[in-house]
């Protein structure tokens, strides 16, 4: 069987790699500042954080043909189709996030939502320490916040390891480098296999980025 060859071809825009890398970064920024009890600065980390969740979430909907949820999310079938053949070789290359890919996306950002969000009404045990939102919730609804908060990081742990694993799979066995790909915005894919992105301007980006931290500031200054 003769494979086409493959050559790097753009997929993904800055503002989708820019976010990526700064929710890593951010994350375990928050992660440190947590476990050493600089509160404040965790407060802000988490706050920067749920800006660029707001921002993603928009762009997967106004932005880059590769970014929209409607271009990379499938139904049951055509997860079920992809992991049937995740070890086939030659292996399909996907021009995107591939089905499975795709709801790995969604189950990050929705357990980094629920982590920011809960943040928000979170109370520690002496009630010294709480989120901006925290006076709108009883004391006992403040720690099960919390509790909650802690608990989707744990969640989020479980999703970056699987991830991770990701990463490692494909760069081995499948001979793809995600990582690459995630840091310059190109991916070697055939021939015309990204001739129907479309990229959405870098203005656009900024009008919704400036949005997401408008929304945020309203929230902690407005109900805070």
């Amino acid at each position: 069987m003769v494979l086409p060859e493959l050559k790097p071809q753009r997929l993904w825009d800055l503002p989708v790699r820019l976010t990526h890398w700064a929710l890593l970064a951010l994350v375990l920024f928050s992660w440190w500042s947590g476990e050493n009890g600089e509160l404040g600065w965790h407060r802000y980390s988490g706050y920067a954080v749920l800006a660029l969740l707001l921002f993603r979430l928009y762009w997967g909907f106004a932005g880059s043909s590769s970014a929209r949820f409607g271009g990379f999310v499938r139904g049951p079938r055509a997860v079920a189709a992809y992991a049937r053949g995740l070890f086939a070789r030659p292996a399909p290359i996907s021009a995107g996030h591939n089905p499975m890919g795709g709801w790995s996306v969604l189950a990050l950002l929705a357990v980094l939502l629920a982590q920011t969000g809960s943040g928000l009404f979170a109370v520690d045990t002496d009630g010294l320490e709480s989120g901006p939102l925290s006076h709108w919730l009883p004391f006992s609804a403040g720690r099960a916040a919390a509790e909650f908060h802690e608990f989707c990081f744990d969640v989020l742990l479980a999703l970056v390891g699987l991830h991770v694993a990701a990463i490692v799979f494909y760069a081995v066995y499948r001979r793809e480098n995600l990582v690459a790909a995630m840091l310059g915005g190109r991916k070697r894919l055939p021939p015309g296999a990204a001739d129907g992105l479309r990229f959405a301007p870098l203005w656009k980006a900024a009008l919704g980025l400036a949005g997401a931290a408008l929304l945020v500031v309203a929230i902690v200054l407005g109900l805070g």
